[in-house]
């Protein structure tokens, strides 16, 4: 079985592509390697991709622009998984620069839908969501079948775009689709740009960090092991009908896509503050903070209800936050002395 992995030197994509090597998939691994955070950060994960499954990895550098090139990739590698990692991700960027979502996200997204759609072969195509869908809800914890047609951020409403597009190419072309709704995800090899990176690298370094909402948000912290071992369970649990999206057959009739959206978050939501308490025990260091008002895009909380995903694949997270803490913390003084 050949899969492509798109965005696969990103966060998500490098620890999804490594836990699928490790399993015996082949995997094909997409990334532009675009300069949104570290160039280097990016081509470590690839490297070590390589290093540790010759066999099993292969990378590409491109970007997902032209429709013709998606579709001799899918023929020429024999495809019939995707794994849509590939996005212009930050809540924060999305304020300062929407475009790059547009081209990023809807157009990315659409090229590759399209060109699964004349290549006729795919048995799955999981795509990746976000929980900034729901934002604008206040009903805890999340669940799937809340409205989340409110975002708060120019991302989420990119996200979520990408999610009823999905539904467009599975009711007309037949393409089962799994949308996958990630929640905070942290861990090792994480993003520069996130707040554990952020935190982390600016307490061992004595600086402050910027907390906004004078730390009172809490997050359904999910650790990306967790993650990307429930896309490899799910690769081959593909929807065969409406899962998600079903209509009222006295206004309408019913959708014949074959679709599905889950939650995949940790279900057990934390205080930043005490996320950051973490922090300071395994740097042993005490942050200094410079509290923020909250600010406009944020949420206030996520929740998780990840009983959809538990009963489809058996699983649960397992990581609990004090463990996956201590991995990054590990993890970020063993690559910063390697800089």
């Amino acid at each position: 079985m050949s899969i492509l992995v798109t965005g696969a030197a990103g966060f998500i994509g490098f620890h999804t592509s490594n836990i699928l090597c490790k399993s015996g998939f082949k995997v094909i691994g997409l990334d532009s390697l675009n300069n949104y955070y570290s160039v280097k950060l990016k081509e470590k994960r690839i490297l070590k991709l390589k290093k540790d499954w010759p066999k099993n990895f292969k990378f590409i550098k491109d970007n997902l622009y032209s429709e013709k090139k998606i579709f001799d990739l899918l023929i020429k590698h024999k495809i019939t998984i995707i794994i849509h990692l590939a996005a212009q991700a930050g809540v924060r960027h999305s304020l300062k620069k929407p475009m790059d979502y547009v081209k990023n996200n809807i157009v990315a997204s659409t090229n590759l839908m399209e060109a699964s759609r004349k290549y006729n072969r795919i048995r799955h195509f999981l795509l990746a969501s976000t929980s900034s869908v729901y934002a604008s809800s206040i009903k805890m914890p999340y669940s799937e079948k809340d409205p989340a047609d409110f975002p708060l951020q120019f991302y989420a409403a990119t996200k979520r775009s990408t999610e009823l597009m999905a539904h467009s190419y599975s009711h007309l072309y037949g393409i089962p689709f799994t949308i996958l709704r990630f929640f905070t995800v942290y861990g090792p090899y994480g993003r520069p740009d996130m707040a554990l990176y952020k935190f982390t690298k600016n307490i061992l370094n004595n600086k402050k960090i910027d907390v906004y909402n004078h730390g009172k948000h809490v997050r359904d912290f999910t650790y990306v092991s967790d993650i990307a071992l429930s896309i490899k369970k799910l690769i081959k649990k593909e929807p065969i009908k409406n899962e998600s999206y079903i209509l009222d057959k006295k206004i309408s009739f019913n959708s014949n896509a074959k679709i599905r959206v889950l939650n995949i978050g940790n279900g057990d939501p934390k205080e930043l503050e005490d996320y950051i308490s973490k922090i300071e025990k395994y740097t042993k260091k005490k942050a200094k903070i410079n509290y923020l008002p909250f600010q406009i895009g944020d949420a206030f909380k996520t929740y998780a209800n990840i009983n959809k995903l538990k009963k489809l694949i058996k699983f649960s997270p397992k990581v609990k936050i004090d463990k996956g803490i201590k991995n990054f913390v590990e993890w970020y003084i063993n690559f910063s002395k390697l800089k």
